[in-house]
């Protein structure tokens, strides 16, 4: 069964940081394209950051581009989001999701269950 759980989520003050993570099984992580996807409160779900499948390379959002770093650890099947100096806009519920091909720039295929990021003083 394929599934992926997103753990770290929390309650951090502007500027702090935090470390998402989101384990995978049922499947090898380094054979997909893995992305983190956020939705804030009446906003349209936004793609932050993806990892290609095999290569790696990396994309980022302009918004997060020099905050967030996108992380695979094929050993322990995860992967990460590090995310540091953040702020009141990136408050969300983010989500991983795994894409069976190259990049996550034509649609995700699997979905994680989501993590709440609340960046307030």
């Amino acid at each position: 069964q394929v599934q992926l759980v997103e753990s770290g989520g929390g309650l951090v003050r502007p500027g702090g940081s935090l470390r998402l993570s989101c384990a995978a099984s049922g499947f090898p992580l380094d054979d997909y394209a893995i992305g983190w996807f956020r939705q804030a409160p009446g906003k349209e779900r936004e793609g932050v950051a993806c990892i290609t499948r095999n290569d790696p390379s990396t994309y980022y959002a302009n918004s997060v581009k020099g905050r967030f770093t996108i992380i695979r650890d094929n050993a322990k099947n995860t992967v990460f989001l590090q995310m540091s100096s953040l702020k009141s806009e990136d408050t969300a519920v983010y989500y991983c999701a795994a894409a069976d091909r190259f990049s996550c720039q034509q649609g995700m295929d699997y979905w994680g269950q989501g993590t709440q990021v609340t960046v307030s003083s």
